[in-house]
């Protein structure tokens, strides 16, 4: 870009965070097209289209900086100055509390801090202007573990009882978070359990959800409904009836090498509850939900709305007629009184499944865990979801949000989910970021970002492009992680962003800064980076703040591995881009290097397998023993040999993504309750509890 109209749109997109070049994993740099950028910038409702108009643009942006009295939204961390308060010379400046209470300040930039963590709203007068601006006050860090912790990593849907109805459900959450406990495990995290949207479940990935703020019905545990046990004889039969059929579907999947079908588990939980709904309920009962409605406001009412239209218009929310499109109108209103019984029904699911999260959290800081159940949130939406129709007004149209091509993916990545709009984030003071935030942590011991890295920015691609034609657009992430430190602290939770992959040191250094631990993932853990490999990471060099693990759902489980049964498999369904040969040399050589150091730093010397895993993988679990990190990981498929990935990056159809279920070495489905006294177990049990010290300040 070298023209004068180059230049300016230039300015311009750094006006709006939209970044014009970037640098590839290979420190190779790149530019952005001009048509991109003006693509993007259009979605931000910024016309520069030509010279001209990108002139009068950058005279809008100007004015209205000159102008404004206040930053959208102010963010500071306690005990610290303001960032973009600039006292007003005669200015007038008040502070209203989320507690209703009001100060007057003559320093804002430096009194916001002193005030209690939490959301409030700064008022300025100046003459006959004025302006107002919410306020976030984050905890200046977050408490991280004094000492190391370890626990599970489960595709809670995968692990199933012979209590379940054909997939792992909350019920056997709260059982797993008592046998880990008796283990000595100190939390299970689990995957996105975020709601689907309905007819989406042939796609059952839970990382591209109808909504975040609230967790899928199909995870109920029926049987754990109060009304279940005092239904009416006739309705009890019914009930009775879909149990078996329930059952007859988990005995599919556990005895019959069948795949876990949410699209058939669904209809059947869906017609008890349907039939529950109708059930008496005690006061108790009643007031229960009432509060529950109360509390969730406005955020469940248009989710229960969504849930409603969608049963009848289709779940394409912008296929439905046009007044319906908005959750804001007088139809959308008019239908609320419509289908109120529709809605209360959704509530009423909503509810029953906060019921049983949190008496699975109970369950496991009952059982004496000291984290308990650590969520996960995918990084976004599906765009003809509940949340995309309710807070539509604050995620971009147009465009979707990916990665852009490297090694692994030539062609780049689109994850197919519309972004936050960072504009009308700030102006709504971070208000619908933090409610998904606050949903997920509200039963947890602490939350797992997916691609935390979005808090920084994100890989727009406009509709239409292809995912390598996109370009960087910045998120205030002081705000962005401001809000999810008062979450976190509200909640008394950690948080734990997944930063895998090429993360420049500032951001890991800022995320440490504020008390978030990383992710490290054993074949990724290198001298010299994951880039410039010169080796493995010795143990003792390994970072402390972090969830340390051997592998995760999207890489081939440990036993895979070990053996290379993982380039076998992407063989198989044509995933090489390279010959086998090369492939399969590379994979050799990683895995040497590792039993390598296993043998330099003597922890395979006297290693003895155990039926379901073998003694390198053992071995390789008393290595993550010995590194520093606060959080050690274990993959529950591990703990029996499992050679199958849940998820194979790549795939589609041509590969069961998130329908199995753990399996042993031969690909026999393991139920949980034999899960919990396999071999495996108890020896990553033992070796973890023989290794057990204070963890070292990172």
């Amino acid at each position: 870009m070298t023209t004068t109209t180059d230049a300016a749109l230039i300015e311009l997109a750094g006006r709006y965070g939209v970044s014009v070049d970037w640098t590839t994993d290979r420190g190779e740099p790149r530019t952005v097209p001009a048509d991109t950028i003006q693509r993007i910038l259009a979605v931000l409702g910024v016309d520069a289209s030509s010279g001209p108009a990108i002139a009068a643009a950058l005279r809008a942006a100007d004015d209205d900086a000159r102008h404004r009295l206040l930053p959208s939204c102010v963010v500071v961390r306690q005990g610290e100055p303001a960032r973009g308060v600039h006292p007003v010379a005669g200015a007038a400046y008040v502070v209203a509390t989320e507690d209703g209470g009001r100060h007057e300040t003559a320093d804002p930039r430096n009194d916001l801090g002193r005030l209690p963590i939490g959301y409030h709203t700064l008022r300025v007068r100046v003459g006959d202007r004025s302006a107002a601006a919410p306020v976030i006050v984050a905890p200046a860090v977050l408490g991280t573990p004094d000492r190391r912790h370890w626990g599970m990593l489960a595709q809670i849907y995968s692990v199933l009882s012979e209590r379940s109805w054909g997939m792992g459900d909350l019920g056997d959450l709260a059982d797993l978070t008592r046998w880990s406990a008796r283990l000595g495990a100190s939390f299970v995290l689990v995957n996105p359990m975020h709601a689907y949207v309905p007819d989406r479940l042939a796609d059952p990935t839970p990382y591209r959800p109808g909504s975040r703020r609230f967790a899928d019905p199909m995870y109920l545990r029926l049987a754990d409904v109060a009304e279940y046990a005092t239904a009416e004889p006739a309705v009890r039969a019914e009930l009775d009836r879909a149990a078996r059929q329930g059952h007859e579907l988990t005995a599919e999947v556990l005895h019959r090498n069948a795949l876990i079908d949410r699209a058939r588990v669904w209809p059947v939980k869906r017609n008890a509850l349907e039939r529950l709904y109708r059930a008496p309920r005690t006061a108790g009962r009643s007031a229960a939900l009432a509060a529950f409605t109360a509390r969730e406001g406005r955020g469940l009412e248009d989710y229960a709305t969504w849930c409603a239209l969608a049963e009848v218009y289709g779940t394409r929310w912008r296929s439905w007629p046009a007044a319906l499109q908005s959750p804001h109108g007088p139809a959308v209103a008019a239908a609320r009184r419509e289908l109120v019984d529709r809605i209360d029904f959704h509530r009423w699911l909503a509810w029953l499944v906060d019921e049983q999260m949190a008496a699975a959290q109970a369950a496991a800081v009952g059982s004496g865990m000291a984290i308990g159940v650590i969520h996960d949130l995918a990084v976004g939406v599906d765009p003809e979801g509940a949340d995309a129709w309710a807070v539509q007004d604050h995620l971009a149209g147009g465009v979707t949000v990916g990665c852009p091509a490297d090694d692994f993916n030539p062609l780049g990545q689109d994850w197919g989910l519309p972004p936050w709009r960072p504009d009308t984030l700030a102006e709504a003071g971070y208000r619908p970021f933090a409610d998904v935030i606050r949903g997920t942590l509200r039963h947890s011991g602490a939350l797992r970002l997916d691609h935390i890295l979005g808090l920084f920015r994100l890989w727009w691609i406009p509709a239409g492009s292809g995912a390598r034609d996109g370009a960087y657009v910045r998120y205030d992430h002081e705000a962005m992680l401001g809000v999810l430190a008062v979450e976190a602290f509200r909640a008394g939770a950690m948080i734990i962003g997944e930063d895998l992959g090429t993360v420049h040191p500032a951001v890991r250094a800022e995320l440490a800064d504020r008390g978030i631990l990383g992710t490290s993932v054993l074949r990724f853990e290198y001298q010299g980076g994951s880039e410039n490999r010169s080796g493995p990471l010795p143990a003792d060099q390994w970072r402390a703040g972090c969830l340390a693990t051997l592998t995760t759902h999207d890489l081939p489980s440990t036993a895979a591995w070990l053996s290379g049964e993982h380039v076998d498999l992407q063989d198989r369904l044509g995933l090489l881009n390279r010959p086998r040969a090369e492939v399969a040399a590379d994979a050799a050589a990683e895995r040497d290097g590792w039993l390598a150091e296993l043998r330099r730093t003597g922890l395979l010397e006297h290693e003895t397998a155990v039926p379901g895993m073998s003694a390198e993988s053992l071995a390789l679990h008393r290595f993550l023993a010995r590194t520093p990190a606060r959080l050690v990981g274990v993959w529950l498929p591990d703990l029996v040999g499992d050679r199958r990935p849940q998820n194979l990056p790549g795939t589609s159809t041509e590969f069961p993504n998130w329908q199995l279920p753990v399996a042993d070495a031969d690909g026999r489905p393991v139920a949980m309750d034999d899960l919990a006294s396999s071999a495996g177990a108890q020896a990553v049990a033992g070796l973890y509890a023989a290794s057990a010290e204070p963890a070292t300040t990172p």
